[in-house]
């Protein structure tokens, strides 16, 4: 088995690393093709207007200045063209990516990406708590990420599908068990612009978010991590809503 290891925080990142040893647990034949620099949040954009810089690392190990989808594109369809990647796997991302942050997340767009080229692709991503935030630990990713990927291409890939798995802030042998889950949904007022001033006194802005607790769904990927279970959700790549299709199908029929 072919694997391709790709993510968005860059190619020195220790999740990148992680990765790639999960892969290798898996095959021997193992590419990594990442962002030259930290990508987080690009979610599923592409560098339509600047050139792609390519550079080799060292055997099978390849940086790009561009974004996740970029690597992914540039691995399938040039580096690896003759013998493509039989699996994509994205991470291991340094925080979870639940909920809403699968619309923003680079990792999640390079298992997309993969699945769009029609190859099996999961993403990968350890949450970190406060006390980890600074140096977060990818061992639990690394211990059981391996069987949960042998068992998931046991059972199937579906055509479309994108398999995210999320890794809680826990050791090893602190993990509860596996939930298969929904996207969960999290309070939007956790959002907000935090103004500051520069040294002349000219405003800039961050994207900041408050620490609220709030209910989470049953079933869903934030219940799963919080209960310290690993979350696999997996993702529709199309995104249309039958139900409403069908009566806007309606609504606009000729009479």
């Amino acid at each position: 088995m072919r694997i391709l290891v790709t993510n968005d925080d860059g190619i020195h990142a220790p999740g990148l690393d992680a990765c790639a040893r999960i892969a290798a647990a898996l095959s021997d034949d193992v590419w990594v093709v990442a962002p030259e620099f930290d990508q987080s949040g690009v979610a599923h954009s592409l560098s339509l207007s600047d050139p792609l810089r390519l550079r080799q690392v060292e055997e099978r190990r390849f940086a790009v200045k561009g974004t996740p989808t970029d690597c992914v594109i540039m691995a399938v369809r040039h580096l690896m063209f003759e013998n493509p990647p039989d699996l994509v796997l994205s991470g291991v991302n340094r925080g979870q990516n639940i909920a809403e942050d699968v619309s923003y997340s680079g990792t999640v767009a390079g298992a997309i990406e993969g699945t769009i080229l029609g190859i099996p692709s999961i993403a990968l991503s350890q949450a970190f708590g406060i006390k980890s935030r600074e140096n977060p630990s990818f061992v639990t990713a690394e211990t059981h990420a391996p069987d949960i990927v042998r068992r998931l291409l046991a059972e199937g890939i579906p055509p479309g599908i994108v398999l995210n798995v999320n890794f809680p802030d826990r050791a090893p042998d602190e993990i509860t068990g596996i939930a298969a889950t929904f996207q969960g949904k999290r309070d939007q007022k956790l959002m907000r612009i935090d103004a500051r001033r520069d040294g002349r006194n000219n405003p800039y802005y961050w994207i900041a978010f408050e620490r609220r607790i709030f209910d989470t769904a049953p079933g869903s990927d934030l219940r799963a991590l919080d209960e310290g279970r690993i979350s696999v959700t997996p993702l529709r790549l199309d995104m249309t809503d039958e139900p409403l299709m069908t009566r806007l199908a309606l609504l606009f029929a000729e009479k």
